[in-house]
C-alpha cells in the first residue's frame, strides 16, 4: 500500500510556485499594450500587458516608475524588462516591472550603447581630454535651432546672469533627417571663425527618437574636434546624449548649460556687489568717525580774541602765584639764616677764661724748645768732634799717606808686597809712584 500524499498549504504552494517562476524565467524584455493603469498612492503603477490573445498583470514600484522620463499611458506600446513572479497573498500571476521603453526603441538603444562602448574605448569620454571652461568668455557661440524654446531659454538666462555678453548663433536643424551632419557642420563652422570663447550646443527635452541627432558619430566627432571649449545642454535632466559625454561639460538643461556658460562673469557680479557693500559700508563708517573726530575739534576750536583772554588770564594767575611763590621761598630763607646764626653763636668757644693759662703754656713750650734745640746744637758739635777725627784727610795730614798697587787695591799689609814691585802713594797733597826696595812683614793684625 503507497504512503499518503503529504498535504502542504496554499502560502507554502504559492510560495514554491512563485521561486519556481522567478528561478525557470530570468529578467527577461516583454513587449505588449499598457491597459488597465492604475497610479497608487504609495507611487507604485500597476497595469496590464496585453497582446491580441492574452495579458498579464503587471507592477511597477516607485523608484523604478521615477526613472521613467515620460508618462505612462493606457494604450502605449512598450517594452518591458520583467521579471515573471507570483503575488503570494492572493496567488496571482504578474511581472515585477523593472524599466520600461517605447516600442520599437531596443534598436536605437542598441546603436546608442555600441556606439557609446566604441568612443569611450578611444578615449574620447576621458576627464583628462576635458578642456576647463574659460571663466569670463567675452562672446558666447550657441549651436541650435532658431524656432527652439531651448534658445529663448538660454537668451533669457544669459541675458539675466551677464547681458553684456554678445551672442553668436550658428543656426541648425536639431531634429529629423539630415539634422545631425547639419549639427557637426555648424560646430565646424564655429570653430573655423574663431568668434567666440564658448560654445553651446544645446536642444529642448523628447523622446529618444528627437535627440537622436545628438547620439550620432558625426557630432561626436565634430565636438571632440572643436578648437572651442564645448557645454552639451541636451534634453532634460534625466536625458543623456553621446554629445553629453564627449562636450568638455554636460548641463542637465539648455538653462543650465547658459549659467555654467556664465558662472564666472554672474560670480564676480555677486562679488562686485559684495564689494560694493562693503565699500559702502567702509566709507560710512569711515566718514562717520571723520564726522566725530569734526565734532571733537569744533569744540576745541576757540576765537583767537578768546584765547588771549584766557592766556591773558592764565599769566596773571602765575604771575601772583609766583610772586607769592618767591614770598613764601624768602621768607623760608631767612628764617632758615636766622636758625642757623642763632645755631653758630650757641657753638662759638669762650676762650676768655682760658687766655692766662694759654699764655703760660705758651711760655713753657717756648723755654722748652729752647732748650731742646741747645741740646741739640752740642750733640751736633760732638758728633762734629768726632767726624772729623776719622776723617781720611785728616789723618793724611799727620804724614799718613795710602799705598795701592798697579791695579788700583789699597795695600795694608808687607805681606802683600814683593821687591821691585810698582806702588802708588796717595799724600795729602799730590801723589807719587814708588817701587818697593825691601819689605819687613809684621805680626798678623788682630781685630778687636
Amino acid at each position: 500500500m503507497s504512503e499518503p500524499m503529504a498535504v502542504i498549504s496554499i502560502s507554502e504552494l504559492n510560495r514554491l510556485a512563485r521561486q519556481s517562476l522567478e528561478r525557470e524565467f530570468p529578467l527577461l524584455w516583454v513587449a505588449g499594450e499598457i491597459s488597465n493603469l492604475m497610479r497608487a498612492a504609495s507611487g507604485h503603477v500597476y497595469f496590464s500587458l496585453k497582446d491580441e490573445d492574452a495579458q498579464a498583470r503587471c507592477v511597477m514600484f516607485r523608484s523604478r516608475a521615477q526613472s521613467i522620463p515620460w508618462r505612462i499611458e493606457n494604450g502605449q506600446q512598450v517594452e518591458a524588462r520583467a521579471l515573471v513572479s507570483l503575488y503570494e497573498p492572493r496567488g496571482d500571476f504578474q511581472l515585477n516591472i523593472d524599466s520600461l521603453r517605447q516600442a520599437g526603441l531596443g534598436r536605437l538603444f542598441e546603436a546608442f550603447a555600441r556606439l557609446k562602448t566604441r568612443l569611450e574605448a578611444e578615449g574620447l569620454f576621458a576627464a583628462e581630454r576635458k578642456r576647463p571652461l574659460p571663466d569670463f568668455p567675452r562672446r558666447i557661440g550657441i549651436i541650435s535651432s532658431p524656432r527652439a524654446a531651448a534658445l529663448q531659454d538660454i537668451l533669457a538666462a544669459l541675458t539675466r546672469r551677464a547681458p553684456q555678453l554678445p551672442v553668436i548663433l550658428y543656426p541648425t536643424p536639431v531634429q529629423g533627417d539630415g539634422a545631425a551632419q547639419g549639427i557637426a557642420e555648424a560646430i565646424a563652422k564655429a570653430g573655423r571663425r574663431q568668434e567666440c570663447d564658448l560654445l553651446l550646443i544645446a536642444r529642448g527635452g523628447g523622446s529618444i527618437e528627437d535627440l537622436w541627432a545628438f547620439n550620432e558619430e558625426v557630432v561626436a566627432r565634430a565636438i571632440v574636434a572643436s578648437p572651442l571649449p564645448t557645454i552639451s545642454g541636451v534634453g532634460h535632466e534625466t536625458d543623456t546624449t553621446i554629445a553629453d559625454y564627449v562636450a568638455d561639460m554636460r548641463a542637465a538643461t539648455p538653462t543650465a548649460a547658459a549659467e555654467l556658460a556664465t558662472q564666472g562673469w554672474h560670480r564676480a557680479a555677486g562679488e562686485i556687489v559684495e564689494l560694493s557693500s562693503a565699500l559702502g559700508r567702509t566709507m560710512e563708517q569711515r566718514i562717520t568717525s571723520l564726522q566725530q573726530g569734526l565734532d571733537h575739534l569744533s569744540l576745541r576750536l576757540v576765537h583767537p580774541a578768546t584765547r588771549m583772554a584766557r592766556a591773558g588770564d592764565r599769566i596773571s594767575l602765575l604771575d601772583t602765584r609766583l610772586n607769592a611763590s618767591l614770598a613764601s621761598m624768602l621768607r623760608w630763607h631767612r628764617e632758615r639764616l636766622a636758625r642757623t646764626a642763632l645755631a653758630f653763636d650757641r657753638r662759638v668757644p669762650r676762650t676768655e677764661k682760658h687766655r692766662g693759662r694759654v699764655g703760660l703754656l705758651a711760655q713753657r713750650l717756648d723755654a722748652a724748645l729752647r732748650k731742646q734745640q741747645l741740646q741739640r746744637f752740642n750733640a751736633l758739635d760732638l758728633l762734629a768732634a768726632s767726624l772729623s777725627h776719622l776723617n781720611p784727610e785728616a789723618t793724611l795730614a799727620r804724614g799718613f799717606s795710602i799705598i795701592r798697587d798697579a791695579d788700583g787695591h789699597v795695600l795694608s799689609d808687607a805681606a802683600d808686597l814683593h821687591v821691585g814691585q810698582a806702588v802708588s802713594l796717595h799724600l795729602a797733597r799730590g801723589s807719587a809712584e814708588a817701587s818697593i826696595l825691601a819689605r819687613t812683614p809684621g805680626p798678623p793684625m788682630v781685630v778687636i
